[in-house]
């Protein structure tokens, strides 16, 4: 039994063409007119397939394929169809899609499982106007909270309590997502890569165990504004001259310490930018992530030791405000043991990786047993036009899912 690619690959051009770019992106950014139009398509599709509906308190949209009620509770699959501004049409759609397109084979082939089988859209997974990614499973899980989000609006005043009703959503009903954990039994999210290390060794599939831990800080760094033309180079306290060195610092460890750990500079303001002004302040966020907390930590350290160093030889001060410090995430080794088992059984190669980035599997592990598999991309590429992953690639993909799904309902209590 396989999935149908050619309906899988139907399935993901017709999505894409909402908030379809004239480059050939998609821009679906949560509670925009393609978001909605997007749902409104996906919930009368998943009514033509039989699925009962609910639409949560986060306006995640879960659609339930009964069982045959030998076994309680729910297997879950899905992933978010929401889309960065000019993405791609992969990211998120993906896994949604191929949990409809496993849903349609099961039917078609008349298999009844012992679980109900439920396939969710999780709300606003991408980073959005309201800094509230992973929106929809943070929601769910109980991390963001109705009094949390009460007055919580994107940059033009629009409260999210208002974009939420709008699309079905409510702040009231969020109490009534807690009562539904238990019967979580399982998640599994497929999602693409976004990285080269499955291109590298030229494997089709990864089965993710942990989601890496992030530590994230804002840097100010404070020299001395002066002019530009008659301070001599020896007198000068340049907080931007400063800052490059701690930027290159940061890379030169994280470049040498190995082990997919990674280190990123973004986000530069300079003041006062002006060019006969010898920059006086430069702001900067600062981020590591890495497979384990103490890894983070040491490299952390070891960037702070030099920084102090670097502040002390050029005579400026450096502040550091932390505003992120999240564990890595271990997924559930009992899940993580079907898809490897059902890989061998279907003789497909795989990789066992530590995901980068942070998705609604992350979340949903701190209520039911949780893993993801990640399908090749090409180049690396993602959150851009170009963001591609083969048919054969998502076709293993899919095949894995939907046979890993059918060994967990026999296994799983």
């Amino acid at each position: 039994m396989q999935i149908n690619i050619e309906r899988l690959l139907a399935d993901i051009e017709k999505y894409s063409k909402y908030g379809e770019s004239p480059n050939g992106g998609t821009t679906r950014p949560s509670f925009s007119e393609a978001d909605i139009l997007v749902r409104e398509l996906f919930i009368h599709e998943l009514a033509d397939m039989g699925l009962s509906l609910i639409i949560d308190g986060a306006a995640n949209i879960w659609g339930r394929l009964k069982g045959s009620g030998k076994k309680e509770g729910c297997l879950v699959i899905g992933s978010h169809l929401d889309a960065v501004p000019n993405g791609g049409k992969y990211d998120g759609a993906l896994g949604v899609l191929t949990a409809k397109e496993m849903i349609k084979t099961l039917t078609e082939n008349n298999i009844v499982l012992d679980h109900d089988v439920e396939i969710v859209s999780f709300t606003a997974e991408e980073s959005n106007d309201f800094n509230l990614s992973t929106f929809g499973s943070r929601s769910y899980v109980g991390k963001l909270t109705k009094a949390l989000l009460e007055n919580a609006c994107d940059s033009k005043g629009n409260l999210i309590k208002d974009e939420l009703e709008k699309v079905g959503g409510s702040l009231g009903k969020f109490p009534d997502m807690e009562k539904t954990f238990k019967d979580k039994k399982a998640f599994i999210e497929l999602h693409i890569e976004q990285g080269q290390r499955l291109e590298s060794e030229n494997i089709s599939l990864a089965i993710i165990d942990k989601v890496v831990g992030m530590y994230r800080s804002t840097l100010k760094v404070i020299g001395q504004s002066n002019h530009s033309g008659t301070t001599m180079m020896e007198h000068r306290k340049d907080a931007l001259a400063a800052a490059a060195e701690i930027i290159l610092l940061i890379e030169h460890i994280c470049k040498n310490e190995g082990n997919d750990l990674v280190g990123t500079v973004g986000k530069l303001i300079v003041s006062p930018n002006a060019t006969n002004i010898i920059p006086g302040m430069v702001e900067f966020t600062f981020e590591i992530r890495g497979e384990s907390e103490n890894q983070i930590y040491e490299v952390v350290n070891k960037i702070q030791d030099n920084w102090r160093q670097i502040a002390l030889e050029r005579e400026v001060k450096v502040e550091e405000k932390v505003f992120l410090n999240q564990k890595p995430i271990i997924l559930d080794h009992h899940i993580v043991s079907a898809l490897q088992n059902t890989a061998a059984k279907l003789d497909e190669p795989y990789l066992k990786l530590a995901s980068m980035a942070v998705h609604d599997a992350a979340h949903m592990a701190s209520v039911t047993k949780s893993a993801m598999v990640f399908v090749k991309s090409k180049d690396g590429k993602s959150h851009c036009p170009e963001e591609f992953s083969s048919p054969m690639d998502i076709e293993k993909a899919g095949n894995l899912m939907l046979h890993a799904l059918i060994h967990l309902d026999e296994k799983l209590d």
